[in-house]
């Protein structure tokens, strides 16, 4: 969710805590993952054996003979420990507290620690005439320094989380506006224990714009209870989730949160529309405010989606040959007709395009109903149906619509012209999924939402994914599929 902050902003202890920690494990592991590495190299045999089989390696590489200088590995170490809790402190991986989940921090620490390495290295082979470096460490370095932190950084986030649910709140919070944004938010803080935040009441106001699903036992007052509300409930922060209020009126609730230190938040109206990030451009000192553009309309971007998707369909392809194969004779035995489905779906821009998939219902399943979900337990599905429906095997054929350029490996999952058209005129920014290719597989589908599904839930999850696109992210995806099984029928 969308919030712009104004006001103090406090740490409390765990998260001090947490953040030293944090730094402290960083670089036991960068620091003990180099002389790791130091010790495979020297004090195994491992690298001299590998080494001696391989003749094109020993021709090209020659190894550094006798004991390795102790005072260059471990200055070397020592400066690659501190550049890296610089570089990690730069890319606010010390930030606290965090949210999400541990996949989410995985891309960012990537990046951080390859330019790590790649900083670290370049110092070291520039220096490599004054101080001998043995190219075997650096490379065994770059394996035991990422396992290292990736198994301190998984403990700390499991102890991070653990100590969040079993400490006090840090955090009383106060929304205004008791419609479907405030309901939302509350949602929000309590899906993320470490932010260690608590709802302690809504202020209608507007009566017609009460969302039900707000308690009714929550809602303590109009804005007229705001300054009594503040020092009853120690209030310290306030959300305005009802951004319809009056420029006097949010004038007013900053100046007191200003006098009683109070933290103010802000939900833009924007964010019943939209979920992307902000933009803002200064013209002659004017401020003006819009979407900044997706990551795929850069060119560079998109001709590395376009490697990554020709790259991964054919070595798919190869791969899944012969699973295609078996699959297509459990078919045939099982159930009469065609062993592959065709089906027009809309693609970039909404253009219409064939989509192949293996067949898992029966030829007549939508004669009588017309274009319909998928249910649980559906009766149209033929007996290996089910099966390859959950384990996502009947979509292997989709990859030779990826290779012909009409599908990516990853993106928004692509819809049938009837289900566009209906939802294109109820769905706000439904058909701005459409701006790139379908995919695949995506992070609606990896988070459980597919099939009979939240329409509104799948379009929010699919701009997250157009609106903050890596390739980090797409193999993040690609690894979470290969489990995704929530809502495969």
């Amino acid at each position: 969710m969308l919030v712009y902050h104004v006001g103090m902003h406090r740490r409390d202890r765990l998260s001090v805590a947490a953040s030293a920690l944090a730094a402290l494990f960083d670089a036991a592991a960068v620091f003990t993952g180099i002389l790791l590495a130091t010790w495979l190299r020297f004090g195994t045999g491992f690298v001299r054996t590998l080494h001696d089989r391989l003749a094109w390696v020993r021709e090209r590489f020659p190894l550094i003979e006798g004991p390795p200088p102790q005072h260059v590995y471990l200055g070397g170490a020592i400066i690659a420990t501190l550049l890296f809790l610089w570089i990690f402190k730069t890319f606010g991986l010390y930030a606290r507290p965090q949210t999400g989940t541990f996949g989410d921090k995985i891309p960012r620490l990537f990046r951080a620690t390859g330019l790590g390495f790649l900083i670290a290295a370049s110092l070291a082979f520039a220096l490599k005439n004054r101080a001998p470096v043995s190219t075997p460490v650096v490379l065994l370095s770059v394996a035991t320094v990422t396992i290292l932190l990736l198994l301190e950084r998984y403990a700390l986030f499991r102890w991070e989380l653990r100590q969040a649910r079993n400490s006090p709140v840090a955090s009383r919070v106060l929304v205004v506006g008791a419609d479907s944004v405030g309901e939302s938010l509350m949602k929000a803080l309590q899906n993320e224990p470490r932010l260690r935040a608590e709802v302690v009441g809504f202020l209608q106001t507007d009566p017609l714009r009460q969302d039900a699903a707000v308690p009714k036992a929550l809602i303590r007052g109009s804005m007229e209870d705001l300054p009594r509300l503040l020092q009853e409930e120690r209030v310290e922060r306030i959300v305005v989730a009802d951004s319809g209020l009056s420029h006097q009126e949010m004038v007013k609730i900053i100046m007191l949160c200003e006098r009683n230190l109070v933290t103010f938040s802000l939900v833009p109206d924007l964010f019943r529309v939209m979920t992307s990030s902000m933009d803002i451009q200064f013209i002659n000192g004017i401020p003006l405010l819009g979407m900044q553009a997706y990551p795929l309309d850069a060119f560079a971007n998109q001709c590395l989606k376009r490697a990554e998707d020709v790259l991964g369909a054919l070595l798919g392809l190869i791969l899944a040959a012969p699973v295609i194969g078996i699959c297509a004779l459990l078919i045939k035995k099982t159930s009469p007709g065609p062993v592959f489905y065709r089906q027009e779906r809309c693609g970039r821009s909404g253009e219409p395009f064939t989509i192949y998939k293996l067949r898992t219902m029966r030829t007549d399943a939508e004669v009588e109903t017309g274009p319909v979900w998928a249910t649980e337990d559906d009766p149209r599905r033929t007996r290996i149906g089910a099966f390859l429906r959950r384990t996502n095997l009947d979509e292997l054929p989709q990859l030779w619509n990826v290779l012909k350029g009409e599908m990516s490996l990853v993106g928004p999952r692509p819809e049938r012209p009837h289900f566009v058209e209906q939802f294109k005129e109820d769905i706000s920014r439904y058909m701005w999924r459409h701006v790139s290719k379908p995919g695949i597989t995506g992070w609606a589908q990896v988070n459980g939402l597919r099939g009979n599904t939240s329409i509104q839930e799948r379009i929010k999850h699919d701009l997250y994914y157009l609106e903050n696109w890596s390739l980090s992210l797409d193999f993040k995806i690609m690894v979470r599929t290969l489990f995704a099984r929530k809502n495969a029928y």
